[in-house]
């Protein structure tokens, strides 16, 4: 499979009272036009095929030696950045659940719910434990300002008693579970998400 495919196929992430409730008029991203554009908003997140088994075998040597932070061993590799190996493994999980119907505590593909989301993608992909709900996902990491995300930061939104959480990607994007959508892309610039956003939460410096 060339680099291409790869990009292609790797498209674009509580419970009860603390989980997600927005009933939102949240916009949907037009993904071909964003994959049109995704080789110039990652001018580093594409990989040459060539390069493709090392940036596996990094993966794996860095899980082995690391579980804290799994880029350890690949983020000095010359073929690959931090921001490429983020991006790639954020794009394939997403590309696993999109479309999902959203379920209030459901953590399957049958629903799943904002909070469910983010533990599944940090664990499958990054080997990093999560919390189960929006709130404590809150308050793990480093607090950061709006204009210092980065991709694999967690964005987070109220309503009153309500919390939401996504996974910014670039560009003023995240994925999350809309409780409208389901797993879906949103922008950060829509009026809804941007009258409720409350805060960013840092999991992986």
């Amino acid at each position: 499979m060339n680099i291409k495919n790869l990009l292609v196929i790797s498209i674009y992430i509580s419970l009860f009272f603390t989980g997600c409730s927005f009933k939102t008029s949240e916009e949907v991203v037009d993904m071909s036009s964003y994959l049109k554009n995704k080789n110039s908003i990652h001018s580093n997140a594409s990989l040459q095929e060539s390069n493709y088994q090392n940036y596996i075998k990094s993966k794996q040597l860095s899980k082995k030696h690391s579980k804290n932070n799994p880029f350890n061993e690949f983020t000095n590799n010359n073929y690959i950045t931090k921001k490429s190996a983020l991006n790639n493994e954020l794009f394939d999980f997403y590309s696993k659940w999109e479309g999902v119907r959203y379920k209030l505590g459901g953590e399957s593909k049958k629903g799943i719910d904002c909070s469910a989301f983010i533990q599944k993608a940090f664990k499958e992909k990054f080997d990093l434990e999560m919390p189960r709900t929006t709130l404590l996902q809150a308050k793990v990491g480093k607090e950061i300002k709006k204009n210092e995300l980065e991709i694999g930061d967690l964005v987070f939104f109220k309503t009153g008693k309500s919390k939401h959480v996504g996974i910014y990607i670039d560009n003023g994007k995240f994925m999350h579970a809309s409780t409208k959508i389901g797993v879906t892309i949103s922008d950060l610039d829509n009026d809804y998400f941007s009258k409720n956003y409350w805060k960013a939460q840092r999991i992986i410096d």
